[in-house]
């Protein structure tokens, strides 16, 4: 990024806001649709920045973007930044709770029920080998930039498995729609909300459980982790100087508030049926009037 994110960005006296758009495609249907009541019921401009996770908060920190609308969990960045440095304040619940876990296509599970436990995994390693995989069996991840405890846990479970990274969600829903065309058995890294599994639906494998223990011993060390994801309800951030300014388009999206099935909505509009991002935010907008019409600052 430029030291300047956007012409428009904090331009003296300007309407503007600019947000940051995370990689995956349920992050891009918050931001469409901020932006389409943005621009279209309060008249601003808004500019979008496509960062990764951890540099999203500096960039957020420093003013360079004004709000992150969906946030997985940083512990590291919201005890520097909201505890610490005091440069970005929590902006409330997007409304959504995220989880992150292993999954089966189910019309495997239904095979081989036992493949939904991780402590039968190593009995189907060899039905999973790719040649990325080698002599393992594959645990597919999507970017190496997103939230993941895989390798740790592969390792801290003994597990067979080679975690390989698909490079991108766009590239992992290619990976995973292809072996779902082949019927072909697969285990991938995967998440709630997400759209796919309106097409391929995936049963989860359950891994040990969850414990605050194990996240707080993760979070000093990652490589100790050896237990399953959260459930995280997905948070909103903005810069603190833009949370205080008082601004309808800061009150906008403090308020900003949706469903799972709203987000999947517009993720599969973009995602599966061509539609940009502007046109996805137009078709729910104009279908979800009573919901949308709550967010906006009242007069």
């Amino acid at each position: 990024m430029t030291k300047q994110a956007s012409p428009f960005a904090a331009a003296a006296g300007s309407k503007s806001v600019t947000l940051s758009v995370q990689t995956w495609v349920g992050a891009q249907a918050n931001v469409a649709v901020a932006k389409y009541l943005l621009e279209h019921e309060l008249d601003y401009h808004v500019d979008t920045v496509q960062i990764d996770e951890i540099p999203a908060w500096d960039a957020l920190s420093q003013g360079r973007v004004d709000a992150i609308l969906e946030d997985w969990g940083h512990p590291d960045q919201e005890a520097r930044y909201i505890e610490d440095k005091k440069t970005i304040t929590a902006g409330g619940d997007l409304g959504v709770t995220g989880h992150i876990g292993w999954f089966v296509p189910t019309y495997w599970a239904k095979q081989h029920p036992e493949v939904t436990d991780w402590k039968n995994l190593n009995k189907f390693a060899k039905q999973l080998r790719t040649p990325e995989s080698g002599n393992k069996g594959q645990l597919m991840d999507g970017s190496p930039s997103y939230v993941t405890n895989d390798k740790a846990l592969v390792k801290n479970l003994k597990l067979d498995y080679e975690v390989v990274f698909a490079g991108s969600e766009a590239a992992q829903i290619t990976q995973i729609q292809q072996f779902a065309k082949e019927k072909k058995p697969f285990l991938s890294y995967w998440y709630e909300p997400q759209w796919l599994f309106n097409q391929v639906p995936m049963t989860e494998v359950k891994l040990p459980k969850y414990t605050d223990e194990c996240a707080e011993k993760g979070t000093e060390d990652p490589t100790t982790v050896d237990c399953a994801y959260p459930k995280t309800p997905l948070q909103k951030f903005l810069n603190t100087d833009f949370a205080k300014s008082g601004s309808a388009a800061a009150k906008f999206l403090k308020a900003f508030h949706w469903t799972k099935d709203d987000q999947n909505t517009v993720s599969e509009l973009i995602a599966s049926q061509g539609l940009s991002a502007d046109e996805a935010a137009e078709r729910w907008v104009e279908k979800n009037p009573e919901v949308w019409k709550e967010w906006l600052p009242k007069k």
